[in-house]
């Protein structure tokens, strides 16, 4: 497995695909063993990097995970077969915003996809949290750019990072959740879904 998670990051350099960085992988590979996660549902796929990573943090993780570009959807189930982990890992081809799972609920979220639909994934897909899950969102920095916008940025950049600036503000208002934020990798948001009894 090893070998494939190298040859993954490889491959995601050489055809320009964004993959999670190693310190932020790190963090929630972690917190998912220490928080006794079993079932992942994970918004954006891509190569299928960082959710073949999830899986093998904890020997009983379950994953599903969501993917609406067809050439990496196509390399995401290459890798996860590769890694021989088919009975853990499913990889769905559709538009998140259009899926449907049904009666079915997770452990954890992770939201890496579109980051100007981040509101839009996070109302869709909280509905599918278990009592006390978490939504953990990547990206929350954006490079650095997230509070920092200069004159110069394109009109579309400008507008993207004001969508994750509003996100940040609807995780620090939201009632439901309570929200922390890591200056790990390219800025993490770790969402906790209070318990109802409280």
């Amino acid at each position: 497995m090893k070998e494939t998670i190298i040859e993954m990051e490889k491959y995601a350099k050489e055809k320009n695909v964004p993959i999670i960085e190693k310190e932020s992988i790190k963090f929630i590979m972690k917190f998912i063993k220490l928080n006794n996660i079993q079932t992942i549902l994970e918004i954006g796929t891509a190569i299928g990097y960082s959710g073949i990573l999830m899986t093998s943090a904890a020997p009983d993780v379950q994953l599903t995970t969501i993917e609406r570009d067809e050439k990496r959807y196509m390399e995401a189930i290459k890798n996860v077969k590769k890694c021989g982990l088919e009975h853990q890992i499913e990889v769905v081809f559709q538009d998140a915003l259009e899926v449907s799972l049904g009666e079915r609920s997770f452990d954890m979220i992770f939201i890496d996809a579109a980051k100007g639909q981040y509101t839009k994934f996070f109302e869709k897909f909280s509905h599918y949290l278990k009592p006390n899950g978490v939504i953990i969102t990547d990206n929350i920095h954006f490079h650095g750019l997230v509070g920092n916008r200069t004159k110069d940025m394109s009109k579309n950049l400008n507008s993207l990072v004001s969508k994750i600036e509003d996100y940040i503000e609807y995780l620090k208002t939201n009632k439901e959740f309570t929200t922390k934020f890591y200056d790990i990798g390219d800025g993490l948001s770790v969402s906790y879904k209070n318990d109802e009894k409280r």
